[in-house]
């Protein structure tokens, strides 16, 4: 599972063996765990699930997603072979 990206505490990353889901980041922090789902077309995130996480760590860890938006799908797209979002 290889870490994409590393701010403010927050580590997100994409496990190898997910290709059957749409594109999408894990985030960690402490005892935090999230995934959303990165819509490219749209330019838009969905909350996938959310364990421990509060209203501030929803909005830090989607304002981390969203200005790294192109980056983490074009991460996406290379770390599972080119897989269209």
């Amino acid at each position: 599972m290889p870490t994409v990206l590393q701010k403010q505490g927050w580590r997100l990353f994409f496990y190898y063996n997910e290709r059957n889901e749409p594109p999408h980041i894990h985030a960690q922090k402490g005892d935090v765990d999230c995934k959303f789902w990165l819509i490219a077309p749209r330019f838009e995130i969905e909350e996938a699930y959310g364990y421990n996480l509060s209203p501030k760590d929803r909005r830090a860890v989607r304002q981390i997603i969203f200005e790294n938006f192109d980056y983490l799908i074009s991460e996406y797209r290379r770390i599972h072979k080119g897989n269209d979002p």
